[in-house]
């Protein structure tokens, strides 16, 4: 198989573009996030801002969702550049950060192209930053030693979301991550009220999200429908806005990070 590289499309804008400095960032706020619960979650939802808002409540989830054994991490987010129906796979087979490459997953790819609502679509992956952002986070916490099958997810409704999630759940190899903020440019009170609203639909399993919710709501909702059947519990980790970490609380960005976890 030939070598294909998508390059970063967002280091140096959304994050730092040199590996130093991007590791001690992401290390730093690893470290400062809240020591986890066990057990891990099986699905984490996480913000995909640039790492000056969002980097903090980012952090809280890959904190709680490490853990050993993890090959493999399926990663749905938002399509923010290309408007399309259905998933969308990239045509490469690795994916680079200033951290190193992360190799797609095969055997997950060539399963989700399965399904007809699942195609190889480039441009929907070229310039997109919503699974990007989240790469340098895992890389750091997983290491070296996992593939990824990144899902740029479009026009797609719950049940399409839901059946790629179902088909690519695999055991505790498999770590579940959905890219998402919440609302956008509402004042900072506003904001927070309507967040944590949303919030709550979340932990209750309560869907389906709108878009005005959360810019990942399509993904969120596949989530939400597949941990309804499987009985999983949610969690909020970290509910902030970006008038919280660096931003203008006249107009802000809400950012939330979710665990889902098993039953005991």
């Amino acid at each position: 198989m030939a070598l294909r590289v998508r390059p970063a499309a967002v280091a140096g804008t959304f994050y730092p573009g040199s590996p130093g400095p991007l590791r001690s960032l992401v290390e730093g706020f690893l470290a400062e996030a809240p020591v986890p619960g066990a057990p891990a979650p099986k699905a984490i939802i996480a913000p995909h801002a640039g790492y000056v808002y969002s980097g903090p409540i980012a952090a809280t989830a890959f904190r709680a969702a490490a853990r050993p054994g993890i090959e493999r991490v399926v990663l749905l987010g938002p399509s923010h550049h290309v408007a399309f129906h259905g998933l969308a796979l990239p045509e490469e087979n690795f994916f680079a950060t200033p951290l190193g490459e992360v190799g797609l997953y095969p055997d997950g790819a060539r399963e989700s192209l399965r399904l007809p609502q699942v195609r190889v679509q480039p441009a929907a992956h070229a310039r997109e930053h919503a699974l990007e952002v989240e790469l340098p986070f895992l890389q750091v916490v997983l290491g070296e030693g996992f593939e990824i099958v990144p899902l740029v997810v479009g026009d797609a409704s719950a049940a399409e979301v839901a059946e790629v999630l179902e088909r690519l759940w695999g055991g505790r190899e498999t770590l579940i991550v959905i890219s998402s903020d919440l609302s956008h440019y509402l004042p900072y009170e506003q904001a927070a009220a309507v967040d944590r609203a949303t919030a709550a639909q979340i932990v209750a399993l309560e869907g389906p999200l709108q878009d005005r919710q959360a810019c990942g709501a399509r993904p969120i909702n596949g989530l939400l429908e597949v941990a309804r059947r499987k009985r999983l519990i949610a969690e909020l980790l970290d509910l902030r806005s970006s008038g919280d970490t660096a931003g203008d609380p006249d107009r802000v960005v809400g950012y939330g990070a979710f665990g889902f976890r098993e039953a005991a």
